[in-house]
């Protein structure tokens, strides 16, 4: 089998996605499985690696993030899936990437299957955060009919939709009719594994904030964008910082004057910038008492996994896809945006029983949280099963408008 992922936003200094892709290069060299990624870059170029390749096709930068590129002559793209034949071609955006790979025509297109694993929630990561001061979530989603109808008409050209969190799968079926596939991403447990906790590195920690080893740790992973919220749970911690609360933040981003900011503002934060060393952040997260997160964006939620997979409890918001990892047992959810409900949820897991909490949440890594080769295993074998098709019913709607699609 061969798998062609056209991957808008994988980039050799990249996040999340570029970490993802890279796994599924590995797994495919592992089992058999061809995969190419055909990418946007400064340049046209193809790096080989064990398996399979990368081949960035030149394009523009994206000016609010060098690091990345954005699909725009369609033509590229469509001479080199004519060219590789692909048995599955994948389309990991819902933009300019899926627009080209849904349009695409003839012999080799006819005999791939085309999937659109959706990496991103625009409406949500966007819209709803540069709004939420003044605008109801269910508001946003109402006027941004938009891009539903568009994201509607674009997965009906697709014989498959795979989603990586329940809690995105129930969106999009909501919000624009489409059925897909749950496939949860997944972490590595002998990683970030409850075993790394290290009381030397929690106390050195909390030294730096002068305080006590009975004093609580707070730690968030994440870039400095605005849909992480980082300001809203800075917020949220500061109003604790009299009682004997700090947090550590890990990330780096476009937004890191302003984080920087909300971090000073708090008086009880800190920032360690990007800890590449995983072994490091896996030592970070089992050492700290729990984890919180801001974005009601995550369409995969793997940060809140990864810190269940380490043995900590969970403060999160209660939308996104984060939630997925999220249970009463080990965790406390509140309204995103708000950091007052924030502070809220800080003060019920403190009150709770750590012991059974951090006891709870051991238990939940075995049951809630799936491995990278399980998910490529169930992903893998959907696409050789040729998944379920997109079940979405033609909307009775007005057509696009073409700037939006022309846009999209």
């Amino acid at each position: 089998m061969h798998i062609v992922d056209v991957a808008e936003f994988y980039a050799p200094l990249g996040g999340g996605v570029k970490t993802y892709i890279d796994a599924k290069l590995a797994f495919g060299h592992q089992t058999g499985v061809k995969v190419s990624v055909i990418a946007p870059g400064p340049e046209d170029r193809v790096e080989q690696r064990e398996g399979g390749q990368v081949i960035y096709v030149k394009a523009p930068v994206i000016p609010v993030d060098t690091r990345y590129h954005v699909f725009w002559k369609a033509a590229p793209v469509v001479q080199l899936l004519d060219e590789l034949k692909p048995d599955v071609v994948e389309a990991s955006s819902p933009f300019r990437g899926a627009w080209i790979v849904a349009n695409w025509q003839g012999r080799a297109a006819n005999m791939a299957h085309k999937a659109l694993f959706m990496h991103a929630d625009p409406v949500a990561a966007h819209l709803q955060v540069w709004t939420q001061d003044f605008l109801r979530a269910d508001t946003v989603d109402k006027a941004s009919f938009w891009y539903w109808r568009y994201l509607a008409r674009t997965a009906r050209r697709f014989d498959s939709v795979i989603v990586g969190s329940r809690w995105f799968g129930q969106r999009i079926e909501q919000q624009a009719g489409i059925q897909s596939e749950l496939v949860p991403l997944g972490v590595d447990k002998e990683l970030f594994h409850p075993c790394k906790r290290d009381s030397e590195l929690r106390r050195q920690m909390l030294a730096e904030f002068g305080l006590p080893q009975s004093a609580r740790l707070l730690v968030g992973v994440g870039r400095h964008h605005h849909e992480k919220q980082w300001p809203v749970v800075f917020k949220a911690v500061g109003a604790l910082r009299d009682e004997n609360v700090a947090m550590i933040q890990i990330g780096n981003g476009f937004a890191n004057e302003r984080v920087h900011k909300a971090a000073t503002a708090a008086g009880n934060v800190k920032l360690l910038g990007q800890v590449s060393d995983r072994e490091k952040l896996a030592r970070i997260l089992a050492s700290s008492d729990a984890m919180i997160h801001g974005s009601r964006a995550e369409t995969f939620g793997l940060v809140a996994s990864e810190g269940l997979a380490a043995g900590i409890p969970l403060i999160l918001p209660a939308e996104g896809g984060c939630t997925d990892a999220a249970d009463p047992a080990w965790s406390e959810l509140y309204e995103p945006g708000n950091p007052a409900a924030a502070t809220d949820a800080i003060h019920r897991l403190l009150n709770r029983n750590p012991d059974q909490l951090r006891v709870n949440a051991i238990g939940a890594r075995r049951s809630h949280i799936s491995t990278p080769a399980q998910h490529f295993e169930r992903l893998f074998s959907l696409y050789r099963n040729n998944a379920t098709p997109v079940l979405t019913p033609a909307p009775a709607v007005a057509p696009i408008p073409a700037g939006v699609r022309k846009a999209a």
